[in-house]
């Protein structure tokens, strides 16, 4: 009966999701950014009436807020992820965008530094050391540097059109506040820059309980998406 009542209880919030418009723009790059549109429209993999981004998307509406400060308040008085930021800064650590390929031997330490995530095996491409990263001119490439310099985590930004999404988001499991620093500060470099309307940080009912809090407490919430692609 509990699972039951569990699967009313999501039915019954995905039917009282607002809605965002997501559009994905060709001209940034027409060959990546259709492909892009595909992956996000294709059928669930489970769910096969479902696209694949389209229900539950964690969604931060960028529109709601004039400058960073407004975020920052609004989080701090709402969530309090703006505490665990303040507490990363004191201890000494730095946000900073990163050229990758100065960081390879960092990288692969955190996506080898725990065997599980979200309740699931680390995927085997992050199991792999990559010797050589590419830069894409649509991407930003962001990370958090430790007193020492070293980086102990980082996130691949993806700019489509009116909205940005994480590609990888990851870092070395701590309680120093480091990812709640890490997000904050990209996201009031996009309002600041105020070129993008959304953030997306995937999806929330395919996500455990902790990250869907955290993902809260950032100002993320759960949106049903329409995609279109111009």
């Amino acid at each position: 009966m509990s699972t039951l009542r569990q699967q009313i209880a999501t039915v019954l919030q995905v039917l009282r999701l607002p809605t965002a418009r997501l559009h994905f723009h060709t001209r940034i790059d027409p060959e990546q950014i259709a492909r892009t549109y595909r992956y996000f429209t294709k059928p669930h993999p489970r769910y096969k009436l479902i696209r694949n981004k389209t229900l539950g998307a964690a969604l931060l509406d960028l529109r709601q807020f004039d400058q960073s400060a407004s975020y920052l308040s609004h989080i701090l008085a709402r969530h309090g992820g703006a505490y665990h930021a303040k507490r990363a800064r004191a201890r000494g650590y730095v946000f900073a965008e990163i050229e990758r390929n100065d960081h390879v031997e960092a990288i692969h330490a955190i996506n080898t530094s725990v065997e599980m995530r979200q309740g699931r095996p680390m995927d085997q491409n992050y199991q792999e050391k990559c010797l050589h990263f590419d830069r894409l001119d649509n991407f930003r490439y962001y990370g958090i540097l430790n007193p020492q310099g070293l980086l102990v985590a980082y996130a691949n930004l993806g700019n489509y059109g009116n909205f940005a999404a994480f590609s990888q988001l990851i870092g070395l499991r701590n309680n120093d506040g480091i990812m709640h620093l890490l997000v904050i500060e990209i996201v009031s470099r996009l309002i600041e820059d105020g070129a993008v309307q959304f953030l997306m940080y995937d999806t929330f009912f395919g996500a455990q309980p902790g990250l869907q809090a955290f993902k809260r407490m950032l100002g993320f919430q759960p949106y049903r998406a329409h995609y279109s692609l111009q």
